[in-house]
């Protein structure tokens, strides 16, 4: 979707800052959302796609002025809220967080659990009958696409030329996988951008952007 959360490419949010030594949380809140969006996929209620959309969908000036966990927050109480499992109002009642982690539902995820979830890996590579359509050097054009639901096209991309690196197998299309529309898996390329394709005249001529785009996404040059 056309959200704020597309930065790629944007104007007016200045130069990214590296934080020396970053630390993984910055407080043991964030430590503690990031544990609730694990624990929450046991319950196999959405997937990771669907995790992606919900935070996308937060009001643009309320993303803005949002840290990065935060929006992770806001989007596990969206599709907890959207698959029943809590409703707004026990969300704003005083202690309603609390008081729904300290009552959890039959088929939560218990604390011998947790381990193996952790150490269960999410594969989304998939085979598919069909070849690719493109080969390493051949020249594509991203499609102008402006769906009203989840993509990984990045509008700054969007009707630009560019050329296929390397094929990199069939995998979930997450278009379709974040709406329940099933997984639909495609062929994903790496595809290099030149930075004056995508910026103009200006841009370094040396520079280039390499995407993974699904063939769903690509038309030939």
């Amino acid at each position: 979707m056309n959200g704020v959360h597309d930065m790629g490419g944007m104007h007016g949010f200045g130069p990214i800052v590296r934080e020396p030594n970053e630390p993984v949380f910055h407080g043991q809140w964030e430590r503690r959302v990031f544990a609730l969006n694990m624990a929450m996929s046991a319950w196999r209620k959405w997937n990771q796609d669907a995790s992606r959309f919900s935070r996308e969908r937060m009001p643009p000036a309320e993303y803005l002025a949002a840290s990065y966990y935060e929006r992770w927050l806001w989007g596990l109480e969206t599709l907890l809220v959207e698959h029943g499992l809590v409703t707004r109002d026990e969300l704003a009642r005083p202690g309603g967080r609390r008081a729904a982690a300290a009552n959890p539902r039959p088929g939560a995820l218990r604390p011998a659990e947790i381990e193996p979830l952790m150490r269960r890996r999410l594969y989304m590579r998939r085979e598919v009958p069909d070849p690719p359509r493109f080969k390493p050097g051949d020249r594509v054009v991203a499609r102008n696409l402006h769906p009203a639901g989840h993509t990984r096209l990045p509008r700054y991309v969007r009707g630009k030329p560019g050329s296929i690196d390397r094929h990199l197998g069939a995998y979930v299309f997450p278009d379709t996988n974040a709406m329940g529309e099933g997984e639909q898996p495609g062929h994903l390329y790496s595809v290099r951008f030149e930075a004056r394709e995508l910026w103009g005249p200006e841009a370094d001529a040396r520079a280039a952007v390499y995407l993974d785009l699904w063939d769903a996404y690509l038309d030939p040059a």
